[in-house]
């Protein structure tokens, strides 16, 4: 039986698994994200006699994800102390003789979604996550979108809410969505973290606001087929109704589309994986890698 490795390399924790192609997910551990030699020593220890036939690797980022590149498969320049530069590629591949697919952890989670969730049979979907920072996962037409980089798509600028005044936490951009928008923004505008506000506090409006503005943006510029919405503060269901109706009304008849139209329809939604998207993820990576080879 074909078994997969699957890596789900977060900035606080890692969880590494094992799982068939199917999406099952089996054997599991998980432990925090220390020095990058300690960490991915543990994680090759946990591999050595899985025996499995590869591994993806969902990692966070910004990492280099050019194959010609001479640093395919590093970390790059990460506030994360000792990560920067760091060839966590090509640590896995000198103790493990599998094929290695590598990318983003949302654009693991996307084609997690794709190929086993909220997306299956679409050839195109958008995964956002809304926690600690804000990231997003492209894929069209099957196939996950890269470019010079890797999307980062967390990292646009949105209207302010009329009534914001917070200036924003963004270390590179202060206002950006990331700035305005993720958990770290809400504890510091308002005092304290997200799920202990009530579902009528005014935190929502400003997040409703914020984020619809964010979807439309992808809408009109990627027209994904599904847009599946992740993370902690996304666990506020009372957010999506909400959500929808606001990108309605900002679109404003542009997109002329039962999905966007029927604020019902499912065109938004939370992921199919729930809690599991990130490690099921990395376990398409690894089946992605395992077929080209």
């Amino acid at each position: 039986m074909t078994r997969i490795g699957a890596i789900e390399g977060g900035g606080t924790k890692f969880v590494v698994a094992v799982g068939t192609p199917d999406g099952q997910v089996g054997e599991t551990e998980t432990f925090p994200t220390t020095t990058p030699e300690e960490t991915m020593d543990r994680t090759v220890q946990f591999f050595k006699d899985k025996g499995v036939d590869a591994i993806g690797f969902g990692s966070f980022g910004p990492v280099d994800l050019n194959p010609a590149s001479a640093t395919y498969g590093h970390i790059a320049k990460t506030p994360k102390p000792h990560w920067s530069g760091y060839d966590v590629v090509g640590h896995l591949k000198r103790h493990i003789n599998v094929p290695i697919g590598f990318d983003t952890d949302v654009n693991g989670a996307a084609l997690g979604e794709a190929t086993y969730g909220a997306a299956k049979g679409l050839s195109s979907c958008l995964y956002i996550t809304v926690g600690t920072g804000i990231g997003a996962g492209a894929v069209v037409e099957g196939k996950l979108v890269h470019g010079l980089t890797h999307p980062e798509m967390g990292h646009i600028f949105v209207k302010r809410h009329p009534e914001d005044t917070y200036a924003g936490k963004c270390p590179y951009h202060q206002d950006c969505l990331e700035g305005l928008a993720a958990g770290p923004a809400i504890e510091a505008r308002w005092g304290v973290k997200a799920y202990e506000l009530g579902e009528d506090h005014k935190a929502w409006e400003f997040q409703t606001y914020y984020l619809a503005q964010a979807l439309m943006n992808y809408i009109l510029t990627m027209s994904p087929e599904k847009i599946i919405l992740g993370g902690g503060v996304s666990k506020q269901l009372h957010l999506f109704p909400r959500i929808r109706e606001e990108v309605k009304r900002l679109l404003n008849g542009y997109v002329q589309h039962p999905a966007v139209l029927d604020t019902d329809s499912g065109y938004i939604v939370p992921p199919g994986l729930e809690d599991r998207a990130g490690i099921t993820g990395a376990l398409a990576l690894g089946m992605q890698a395992l077929k080209q080879q």
